[in-house]
C-alpha cells in the first residue's frame, strides 16, 4: 500500500495510523452526490456518474491493498428504477463500460467480483456482462467485490424468507443463522464500517439485516471526489471506537490491580 501513495502526502500519514490487524472486515459504501457534483459544474447528471468511476476504481484497489475481506458498493438500488429513462440507460452504459475496463484489474489483482439484487430486472445485456464477470473471477481467492445493482434491504430480507419457505424450513428451525444463509451476502462477514458520502445521514434502504452493529462514518465529500484519503480517514475513525455490540463496556483496569 505505501508503495501506491505519494510520500509525505496525506495518505501517507493515515496510513501511519491504520493498525492493519483491527481492520474491518468487510466495508460498506453508499455512493452518494454524484448528482450535485455534476450541478455544481452546470453539468448533465450523467457527467457525476461517468466522474464517480474514479472513485469505484479508488476505493477497489484501496481496499484490496489494505486486505479487506469484502466490499460492497451500492451502485443502484430499486428505488432509482423511477429515476428518467435516459439517466438508467446511462447508468447501465457506465456499468458495461466499467467491466469491460475494469475486468483485466480485477483478475490481476486476484479480486472475485459478485452482484447482490433483482436480475431479473436487469436487461440481458447487462446480466450477460456481470455473468461473464463473476465467472471470470470465481477462482479469485483475494477480497470480495460485491456491487450492489438494482438493490433494496427490505425486498431481500423478503426473499429471504421466501427461501425459507421454499427450502421447507419450519418455524421452529428459523433463526438468525438460516436467515442470514439465505440472504445475498450468505458465507460473507457482516460489514463492520458503513461509510456514506454526500453528508446525507440515512442508510437509505441498504444492507438492513447485514449492518445491524456497523459502524457508521459520514463525509460530506461527494462520491466522484471520494479517494484514498477519504477511505483511510473513514478506517481510522473506526479503529478509535469501542465496539459494544449492546454490551457495557468493560471498567478500565488500573495500573498494578488484577
Amino acid at each position: 500500500m505505501l508503495a501506491a501513495v505519494p510520500a509525505g502526502s496525506a495518505e501517507e500519514a493515515l496510513l501511519g495510523r491504520v493498525d492493519f490487524a483491527r481492520l474491518p472486515r468487510h466495508i460498506a459504501i453508499i455512493m452518494d452526490g454524484n448528482g450535485r457534483w455534476a450541478g455544481s459544474r452546470h453539468l448533465p447528471r450523467v457527467e457525476g456518474h461517468r466522474a464517480g468511476i474514479e472513485s469505484v476504481r479508488a476505493a477497489v484497489e484501496t481496499s484490496a491493498r489494505l486486505g479487506v475481506q469484502v466490499l460492497t458498493l451500492y451502485a443502484f438500488s430499486v428505488e432509482n428504477w423511477k429515476r428518467p429513462d435516459t439517466e438508467v440507460s446511462a447508468l447501465m452504459g457506465l456499468l458495461k463500460r466499467y467491466l469491460r475496463l475494469e475486468l483485466n484489474s480485477l483478475l490481476r489483482n486476484d479480486i472475485r467480483f459478485h452482484v447482490i439484487g433483482e436480475r431479473d430486472r436487469l436487461s440481458r445485456e447487462v446480466c450477460r456482462e456481470l455473468e461473464q464477470a463473476e465467472v471470470r473471477t470465481a477462482g479469485n481467492t483475494g477480497m470480495i467485490f460485491n456491487i450492489a445493482l438494482s438493490y433494496g434491504g427490505r425486498a431481500e430480507i423478503v426473499e429471504a424468507a421466501r427461501r425459507l419457505i421454499r427450502d421447507g424450513v419450519t418455524a421452529d428451525a428459523v433463526d438468525e443463522s438460516a436467515f442470514a444463509s439465505r440472504l445475498y451476502t450468505a458465507g460473507q462477514p457482516d460489514p463492520d464500517l458503513l461509510i456514506r458520502t454526500s453528508g446525507e445521514m440515512r442508510v437509505s434502504n441498504f444492507l438492513l439485516w447485514q449492518i445491524a452493529y456497523a459502524e457508521i462514518w459520514v463525509t460530506d465529500a461527494l462520491w466522484p471526489d471520494f479517494r484514498a484519503r477519504h477511505l483511510l480517514e473513514a478506517i481510522v475513525d473506526y479503529q478509535r471506537r469501542d465496539r459494544r455490540y449492546g454490551a457495557i463496556a468493560s471498567p478500565p483496569v488500573e495500573v498494578g490491580k488484577a
